[in-house]
């Protein structure tokens, strides 16, 4: 296997059926890494648990702003609060931002999307 990351994207809204060991299981896929669960489908993320607020694809969740009202941030196994910086920007959105591990973000994400709220999330992965 080379080291060639690809640039993952799964082109609809699904439930996420496990998280754990570095990545997530949706839609009978599996990836390994973080993910962005938002409108316009899953998307592979850098984001880990040093760095849980990183990566130039997040800012993909204000792109999307008309179609979000919640994000939920699944910050790994501890929780972390975003940066005032980025809680500013996504208020400014309209876009109301909770910060959780990631199994609750995974779990309240899920019945979320079951409901169909506007929500969106952000998943670190967890070993």
């Amino acid at each position: 296997m080379s080291g060639e990351i690809r640039d993952a994207h799964y082109p609809r809204r699904a439930p996420i059926d496990a998280y754990g060991n570095g990545g997530f299981r949706f839609a009978d896929m599996s990836h390994r890494g973080s993910i962005l669960c938002l409108p316009s489908g899953i998307y592979g993320w850098t984001a880990t648990e040093e760095q849980p607020f990183t990566g130039e694809r997040l800012m993909k969740v204000l792109d999307e702003a008309t179609d979000i009202r919640f994000l939920l941030f699944g910050t790994g196994k501890d929780i972390r609060r975003p940066p005032a910086a980025l809680l500013t920007r996504l208020r400014d959105r309209g876009i109301s931002c909770d910060p959780m591990s990631t199994g609750a973000a995974v779990r309240t994400y899920n019945i979320m999307l079951l409901e169909g709220r506007p929500v969106a999330a952000a998943l670190v992965a967890v070993e």
